[in-house]
């Protein structure tokens, strides 16, 4: 099980987060952005914030980092570390099935993910045997979309996509292309972008709380 930072709700949960960081970071990136969304006490939401493991990653030389899987080179048309999203996207539906465990309803559980944990949550989210509340895209790319057994069960499952128009990173068209690929599975899509780099801007915290609010409520 993936080593986590977890902040609880003020009365027993009813509703948990997964929120997966980028390259490099670790599961305190996001952490100081949950009071800032000022999600009702009602919703009740336990947030989830895993450490990704530490792997030597081939576009940084080999450098030993926390990463979701591997980056061979900043290209487009670059190979994919397919095994290694699939292994990433495996211990996040774990700790899905902890919170389901623990009493909480799968149709209650959102997935979010920056850059690197996007492209795991579009993964992990989409292939879920049971239905999930939603899947939140920031700032990344459908890494899978090829070769993805998307699962039925979330076919329906609400996914939203932010993207950064000034993005040098994952360029905003790969934003876009995610958008339509999901669409044309059946899943219906929400795609905003915003005027930034490869980051997170205070407007858009105020869209994912209203995003958040409402999945979870629904």
């Amino acid at each position: 099980m993936l080593s986590c930072v977890e902040i609880e709700p003020k009365s027993s949960a009813k509703a948990s987060v997964i929120w997966l960081h980028g390259l490099g970071a670790n599961g305190h990136d996001f952490e100081p952005i949950v009071p800032q969304l000022a999600l009702p006490d009602e919703l009740a939401v336990r947030f989830i914030f895993p450490h990704a493991p530490s792997m030597p990653v081939t576009v940084n030389n080999g450098l030993l980092m926390p990463a979701w899987y591997d980056i061979y080179e900043m290209a487009i048309e670059a190979k994919t570390d397919v095994a290694g999203i699939h292994c990433s996207a495996q211990a996040i539906s774990k700790l899905i099935e902890r919170e389901i465990d623990r009493g909480i309803n799968s149709d209650s559980i959102a997935l979010i993910g920056f850059s690197q944990g996007g492209a795991v949550v579009y993964e992990c989210g989409l292939t879920f045997p049971m239905p999930l509340a939603g899947i939140l895209g920031l700032s990344s790319y459908f890494a899978t979309h090829d070769v993805i057994s998307a699962h039925k069960a979330n076919r329906c499952t609400p996914v939203a996509i932010h993207h950064g128009l000034h993005d040098t990173v994952i360029p905003e068209m790969l934003g876009r292309e995610s958008a339509l690929t999901i669409r044309h599975f059946g899943n219906p899509v929400e795609y905003k972008s915003f005027n930034m780099e490869h980051s997170i801007c205070a407007e858009q915290i105020g869209d994912i709380a209203a995003w958040l609010k409402k999945v979870l409520a629904s």
